[in-house]
């Protein structure tokens, strides 16, 4: 199974982006390493939403803002692992919007939030035929 490690504080900092923002959608780039099956975050970067439109129901990371992070994570000597993004009063499950926007390999974690309180937050990987999401494990860990 793959696997998802977000540290307790980063994974906290998720879920306040998308408090904050809510009723749009929040949006961030997840910098960290991939390990055989499994991916560690060690950082966020978090994003303005760029969509014009429908920000409650769509996000929009600018082609700069992506270069940026790419560039920022390689200087860390990390790489992008994926993004996040919120699904205010939605289930954190992706929708065709999002399956036609993602990318393989990388991880999609969606945090729902409901009347401004977040919910669940799950983690997704686009199949490589792009026909759907496979389920990719969250590990929480506190610093030691």
């Amino acid at each position: 199974m793959r696997v998802i490690e977000i540290p307790n504080e980063i994974f906290e900092e998720i879920k306040l982006h998308a408090e904050k923002t809510y009723p749009e959608e929040c949006c961030g780039i997840l910098i960290g390493k991939l390990d055989g099956l499994q991916k560690f975050v060690f950082e966020i970067l978090k994003v303005e939403n760029s969509k014009e439109n429908e920000r409650e129901r769509r996000y929009l990371i600018k082609p700069q803002d992506y270069i940026n992070a790419e560039k920022y994570a390689r200087t860390k000597g990390y790489d992008i692992i994926g993004f996040y993004h919120s699904h205010p009063d939605h289930p954190a499950m992706p929708s065709d919007y999002d399956r036609e926007h993602a990318f393989p390999f990388l991880s999609y974690v969606i945090v729902s939030v409901e009347k401004g309180k977040t919910g669940e937050v799950k983690s997704w990987l686009l199949k490589e035929d792009r026909s759907g999401f496979d389920f990719e494990k969250i590990e929480i860990k506190n610093k030691i």
